[in-house]
């Protein structure tokens, strides 16, 4: 496994050793023994998502206020930009979003920890993401930022007005969001 930290240095980019051969590939997806050499991380995943989205649609960017996810997130079918956007204010990156494209083909995964706002546009006709995390759903502390908020200027590769749910249709700007300390 080949870990890239990003300009924050808390998210990283996962890039596992496949192995080909006329039959396909093969890869481990996650290894805790491994990840924890690698990072000095032991998450505990309590939970495993799934979801399959059509070209355009967008998700996020969403987060819980009170038992933060980590995430894992990949790619298993198609092709996704993937955005984190850090939301701590003791953070030297307060604010600041990156992005990453993850694919099927290229393997990648993307560490998101907690005290993250996640979210991703569907490149590719369909795309089913993955991600693990690291605390159970909690829908009374979900929240949502607007994907094009002006203040976070995340710079997304679309040429398009994304597909939102009513949900992230709804997201709030910047200024109104609920941080962490």
């Amino acid at each position: 496994m080949h870990i890239t930290k990003l300009i924050h240095p808390e998210l990283l980019i996962l890039e596992p050793t496949i192995y080909r051969d006329e039959r396909g590939y093969f890869f481990e997806a996650f290894n805790a023994k491994q990840f924890h050499q690698v990072t000095g991380l032991n998450p505990h995943f309590v939970q495993d998502n799934q979801s399959r989205s059509c070209q355009g649609v967008l998700r996020g960017l969403h987060y819980q206020v009170h038992e933060p996810q980590a995430k894992l997130v990949r790619v298993v079918h198609g092709r996704i930009f993937d955005v984190a956007v850090d939301l701590r204010r003791s953070s030297v990156h307060f604010g600041r979003w990156h992005g990453v494209e993850l694919s099927a083909e290229n393997a990648r995964q993307l560490w998101i920890p907690a005290g993250f706002a996640h979210g991703y546009v569907v490149l590719s006709d369909t795309a089913e993401v993955v991600y693990k995390a690291t605390d159970y759903y909690a829908a009374e502390y979900e929240r949502c930022i607007a994907w094009d908020d002006n203040t976070i200027k995340i710079e997304w590769p679309i040429d398009f007005s994304p597909i939102l749910s009513h949900k992230d249709a709804q997201g709030l700007c910047w200024a109104d969001a609920d941080t962490y300390p």
